[in-house]
């Protein structure tokens, strides 16, 4: 019988150890689901994204579709109204795109000859590279040379192979849109049906709720504010100078429907615009300061106050979030990644609803004390009494006594 001795750690037994195992094939598990998960959203882009796109913009335009229906306009014409309505934003939009892009296109020549004059004075901080890659040549051997190789290749041709997927995508897209608004109310009704307690129903019609008042209202703030955006952007380009200032202003308020990246693709774009089109360094760098100044009172006063406290998310959560969905489903997942977010924010806080940690022996509030010390005192004090339970729990361990044995230790005699 193994006992235990000074200093000598006791052997885990067969029952911690088969605890073990099982949690780690549970874990195990897990991964290989997450793993799963990841090939299976790369493998179904082609159908996937525009589907979720399709969700996600039928609980934009939900409001829109209830408020036909109380009209009495049936579902299924509300949807196509829906659907009709989006197509003429999009025609809208290309528009406004069209001739300026067009006139864009045919000075890109000119423009390239001038940015690569522009990259001509530079040319003293190039050759200095060259020599320190000369250099690091000589010592490490001729692999380190970096070489640039330019692929045979057509645009023409590769727009020709994406073309019928681009269609295909929209396709999908205007399809689940209209079958999606035409019978959200049914989806609902029959989500609710599978749930067999009154307690679970309750939970799922407010997650319902919960996720289309979020989703809605933020992206018709979000579109209402970018639309904002491109205006005011679109008059500072016209006041300083800048050629098709509707073009700068409607890409300004496509790109912030992706936080951050929009903003970082807008800045490259104004700055490669400028090298092109201006000289000197200040007028160079003031289509990009202007549209800096108006980003960050966009994103520091002006979206916070229209969407509210409750709905903002943790710009670190936004920016994996924005980074996963980018790898996964490229510029459509920039534009879901937040709804996406907000759907999985309702779906834990119904499902796993959070409850205030409340300690058995509650902190005294003083007067200096605020809301958040209080909280934090509470939350510190109820781990404390789980540390204590658990020392309790194994000092009790210790004092039993080892199996096979009397209470006083003395063995049972042997017949």
């Amino acid at each position: 019988m193994a006992r235990r001795m000074g200093g000598v750690a006791k052997p885990m037994s067969d029952t911690q150890f088969e605890r073990v195992l099982a949690n780690a094939a549970r874990l195990a598990v897990v991964a290989i689901g997450l793993v799963v998960a990841l090939v299976a959203l790369q493998a179904g882009q082609v159908f996937l994204a525009p589907v979720f796109l399709a969700i996600v913009t039928g609980l934009m335009f939900g409001p829109l579709a209830d408020r036909l229906e109380a009209w009495g306009v049936v579902p299924a014409l509300s949807a196509g109204i829906v659907v009709l309505t989006l197509i003429g934003l999009g025609l809208v939009a290309g528009a406004l795109f069209s001739v300026p892009l067009a006139e864009w296109i045919g000075r890109a020549p000119a423009i390239w000859e001038k940015l690569q004059r522009e990259l001509a004075s530079w040319q003293g901080v190039l050759q200095s590279f060259g020599a320190f890659q000369e250099e690091l040549s000589g010592i490490f051997g001729e692999s380190t040379r970096m070489e640039v190789r330019v692929e045979d290749g057509n645009a023409v041709t590769s727009v020709a192979l994406l073309a019928p997927s681009i269609l295909a995508q929209f396709a999908i897209f205007l399809a689940s849109l209209y079958f999606f608004v035409a019978t959200r109310d049914h989806i609902r009704i029959s989500m609710l049906t599978l749930c067999v307690s009154r307690r679970m129903r309750w939970r799922t019609a407010h997650m319902f709720r919960d996720i289309e008042q979020k989703v809605s209202r933020y992206l018709i703030s979000i579109t209402i504010i970018n639309v904002g955006v491109g205006i005011v952007v679109s008059i500072i380009m016209w006041a300083i100078g800048m050629p098709s200032p509707l073009l700068w202003g409607a890409l300004a308020a496509v790109l912030n429907y992706i936080p951050y990246v929009g903003m970082a693709v807008m800045w490259v774009i104004l700055l490669a615009v400028g090298l092109g089109t201006r000289t000197g360094i200040e007028q160079i760098l003031l289509p990009v300061g202007c549209y800096m100044v108006v980003n960050f009172l966009e994103g520091q006063l002006i979206t916070p106050h229209f969407i509210g406290r409750a709905m903002t998310l943790n710009p670190f959560v936004i920016f994996l979030s924005i980074t996963f969905w980018l790898w996964a489903w490229g510029p459509i997942g920039g534009v879901i990644a937040v709804p996406a977010l907000l759907i999985a924010q309702s779906v834990l806080g119904h499902v796993v609803p959070s409850q205030p940690v409340r300690p058995r022996r509650p902190v005294r509030r003083t007067r200096d004390m605020s809301r958040r010390e209080e909280l934090l005192a509470n939350a510190a004090q109820a781990i404390r009494e789980q540390n204590d339970d658990e020392d309790e729990e194994r000092k009790r361990e210790r004092m039993r006594p080892p199996g096979g044995t009397a209470p006083s230790g003395v063995e049972p005699a042997h017949s």
